[in-house]
């Protein structure tokens, strides 16, 4: 028997949408040798650089322990450096990185778009991007349930 609400089939429905859309970001973004989480890392790095691991791992969707673990290759790899300021260990992007976000930024942001533009109007765009808005505000302030 089926007792599925409509929020729970909505609820479905994006976290469906969501997974299709990180795996096709994956294979897509393997032409600039990056995952979905080290470019939205690295944009995060890029937009509020200089900045600290604390500060990064609260704007983006990766554990703590996994930001730790993709910096460190993020690192070995020439996308970024940490730089000890005093006490405070802070991260910014090199030229390597900057140059790789110039090509692969756009590409990315018109892929994304695609999803979009290829079957929703600009008004329904932003019918949906108000409501997602107004939903994720409200999921900032909900508190769980008690045990």
């Amino acid at each position: 028997m089926r007792e599925n609400t409509l929020g729970s089939l909505i609820w479905l429905r994006l976290m469906r949408f969501t997974n299709q859309s990180n795996q096709m970001s994956n294979d897509f973004l393997k032409r600039f040798d990056l995952t979905t989480a080290q470019f939205d890392v690295l944009m995060q790095v890029r937009i509020y650089q200089p900045l600290t691991q604390m500060e990064l791992a609260e704007k983006v969707t990766v554990t703590q322990g996994g930001i730790s673990r993709m910096l460190v290759r993020l690192e070995k790899e020439g996308y970024i450096v940490r730089k000890l300021d005093w006490k405070t260990k802070t991260i910014s992007l090199t030229d390597k990185a900057e140059s790789i976000l110039d090509r692969a930024m756009p590409e990315q942001l018109a892929f994304q778009s695609s999803f979009f533009d290829d079957v929703l109007s600009a008004e329904e765009q932003q019918t949906l991007y108000s409501l997602m808005t107004r939903i994720h505000k409200h999921s900032q302030k909900k508190e769980l349930p008690p045990e």
